[in-house]
């Protein structure tokens, strides 16, 4: 299991970006990340007024950031690298995440290159899918400058 502040140590995301609050379990090709969803997210305000819906953008770069943290994590030189996406394909939004659900992210490698992957992410409210999608990403060198 990774805490939040495992998770900080390896993602370069921030407050209100950051999605991911714990990893349950990881491997080198499987990771289960878990994102609490609360009403006092910022998305909430206008997504909707008096029916809040977690944006569906907002569940694929969970799993994306899930995806991530399995990639990162055996990366010496992790801090001066970055994870952009490529791609997303077949994604499916099946139903609505609202504040109080909990969202499993189940995030499995498809491939991988040296610096490309490919990944298969389906993110879970109980037993129920909430979203599912391919995720290409490519890792880069971190800017100068950054932190």
């Amino acid at each position: 299991m990774i805490d939040i502040l495992g998770i900080l140590d390896v993602l370069p995301h921030r407050y209100p970006f950051l999605l991911v609050d714990r990893i349950l379990e990881m491997d080198d090709q499987r990771v289960l990340g878990l994102k609490n969803v609360t009403f006092n997210e910022p998305h909430f305000t206008g997504h909707f007024p008096g029916a809040p819906v977690m944006p569906g953008v907002l569940i694929v770069e969970a799993m994306a950031q899930a995806g991530a943290v399995m990639m990162l994590s055996g990366v010496p030189d992790r801090h001066g690298k970055l994870i952009y996406f490529t791609g997303i394909d077949k994604c499916r939004f099946r139903r609505p995440v609202v504040p109080g659900d909990q969202l499993l992210l189940e995030v499995r490698l498809v491939r991988r290159r040296a610096r490309y992957a490919v990944m298969h992410g389906i993110a879970r409210v109980g037993e129920e899918i909430a979203a599912e999608a391919e995720l290409s990403s490519a890792m880069v060198d971190r800017p100068q400058g950054g932190e």
